[in-house]
């Protein structure tokens, strides 16, 4: 075995390369380096200075680049390199959108969504404004190629210069150690923050990923800060919150729902919960992050939540107030398939009564049928709705197949509407409140939102088969026949019970008049016999 070099034996020691020779050319240069810093220095520190500061130094960035893999586990202080057989650059290693070679359950959570969702309405999955995290990382490239024919990717370069913007701004007001800790938090973090992709994040390097994952997660920060929090911030000066382009706020918030678009929540609170501890303020970043989506005092303290999207299925999951029993026996055991259902129109026909559960949680998954009563919470319908219901279906597809409630809620939705007359009917019993106006907007949305979903059961099987006997049944039925047609309102029920009681007087009187002649012939005495003639 040769003798290693002092800046190799450097290296050994502090764990960045193994002993062997192939790590001696890439030991010897960065041995160099570590000799000018601080025992306690990081190796990407030291990469990104050498890269920064020293010119010359660039080729041996690249090529350690492309002959090691930096693993970093969340909450070690510590890299681990291990070196490449060879230091040639994989060609798929470039491409974005390929499966990753290897998926810790653990810390997946963000996923890329199937094609045969995508492909019903790709619009529901694309951000509008702005680009989180790396899956649409690539998007930015192209945006300036295409921003002078669509908006949206001229969108997409504006939002870009505002995270420069926000993380300039924390530096002017705070000063520049915070940044520093956000970015030395995120280096740490590193290998969580890839793992908690479903897809391959390894075309990105490690320096753009660093960099990209400070200025989404302080971009968030800054925006929550001016939406959600009680802190003193001025709006005066970004254009985000101009009263005329109010309107940009709004898009933003849509697209941080997206599920493609989404930071582990993780990284968040650990990025700036002892940032919100060092200002005069009792908020934590978990409630400015409720507060800026509106749901504040909708989820307990104990609720967990894995990202944006995730928090928006947690809020309406914690409706239907699962036991953790409940929940480990629905992910262990598969629910009941899902079966036809008789639509809204029908089960009216049926005497069903529809009765809307609680008008003022339109958040709530909790269905329940009892003696005839169906009682729903109140599905509003607005611009956004497709945006945010097609993505949390995603998720659960890819996350949660075992525990779908918001598309088996959906897919009960889809079974009672089949046409505009059963939006018509559930609008009038409060079942559904349509913004969009037609309704054959929510007919048609409704009925597209289950294409492409995979049927892992429905959890609410039971109600399903509940109504479908309820309609089978002919006594239930004619009596829902009698109800709709003589008794659909006041005036023509009083029309009715009118009709009936006229029509028995008159039967009463018809009886009574042949009852009194009857009477009458048996009173009268038969004529005297005629006079017999005598011939």
């Amino acid at each position: 075995m040769a003798e290693l070099s002092e800046s190799q034996e450097i290296l050994l020691k502090r764990g960045y390369i193994k002993h062997n020779k192939h790590s001696r050319f890439l030991g010897t240069a960065l041995g160099e380096i570590l000799k000018h810093n601080e025992p306690s220095t990081s190796l990407s520190t030291v990469l990104g200075e050498m890269f920064k500061n020293n010119e010359e130094k660039e080729q041996i960035f690249s090529d350690l680049e492309r002959g090691t893999m930096l693993t970093r586990p969340m909450g070690e202080e510590y890299i681990q390199i291990r070196l490449s057989k060879d230091t040639t650059t994989q060609p798929d290693s470039k491409i974005p959108g390929l499966w990753s070679s290897s998926v810790k359950p653990e810390f997946c959570c963000i996923y890329r969504v199937p094609d045969r969702l995508r492909k019903v309405n790709p619009e529901a999955y694309t951000p509008q404004m702005l680009l989180i995290g790396p899956l649409h990382h690539s998007k930015k490239v192209e945006a300036f190629k295409r921003y002078k024919t669509e908006l949206r990717y001229l969108n997409y370069l504006n939002m870009e210069l505002h995270k420069k913007k926000c993380l300039d701004s924390i530096g002017d007001i705070y000063g520049e150690q915070p940044v520093k800790e956000f970015r030395r938090l995120i280096e740490i973090n590193e290998k969580f923050i890839r793992d908690s992709y479903a897809e391959s994040t390894i075309w990105i390097n490690t320096k753009d990923f660093v960099e990209m994952i400070l200025h989404d997660s302080v971009f968030i920060l800054m925006f929550f800060i001016q939406t959600g929090s009680t802190l003193n911030f001025s709006k005066k000066e970004d254009i985000l919150f101009n009263q005329s382009r109010l309107i940009n706020s709004t898009a933003i918030l849509e697209d941080l729902i997206l599920l493609e678009n989404q930071l582990p929540y993780a990284l968040l609170e650990k990025l700036f919960e002892p940032f919100f501890s060092n200002l005069d303020t009792k908020e934590t970043f978990r409630d400015i992050t409720l507060r800026a989506f509106g749901f504040e005092g909708k989820i307990k303290e104990e609720v967990r939540f894995q990202h944006f999207t995730d928090l928006f299925r947690c809020v309406r999951v914690s409706t239907l107030s699962l036991a953790e029993e409940q929940i480990s026996i629905a992910k262990n055991e598969p629910p009941k398939s899902r079966k036809i259902m008789y639509n809204a129109d029908k089960l009216d026909s049926a005497g069903v009564n529809f009765v809307n559960v609680d008008e003022e949680n339109d958040l709530s998954l909790v269905i329940t049928f009892k003696d005839g009563i169906l009682k729903m919470p109140c599905f509003t319908v607005e611009d956004n709705t497709e945006r945010v219901m097609r993505n949390l279906m995603a998720l659960e597809q890819c996350h949660y197949p075992r525990t779908t409630y918001v598309c088996d809620y959906i897919s009960f939705l889809d079974f009672l509407i089949n046409t505009d007359q059963d939006v018509d009917l559930l609008v009038k019993k409060g079942i559904v409140k349509n913004w969009l106006g037609h309704q054959g907007s929510v007919t048609e949305m409704v009925n597209k939102l289950c294409l492409g979903l995979v049927d892992f059961g429905s959890h609410y099987c039971d109600i399903v088969e509940n109504l479908n006997k309820h309609y089978d049944n002919r006594l239930n039925r004619s009596v829902g026949t009698l109800r709709r047609v003589y008794f659909k309102d006041l005036w023509t029920g009083t029309a009715t019970i009118a009709a009936v009681v006229l029509l028995v007087l008159t039967l009463i009187q018809t009886v009574a008049s042949i009852l009194q002649v009857m009477m009458q012939n048996d009173n009268k005495s038969p004529p005297p016999p005629a006079p017999s003639r005598g011939l």
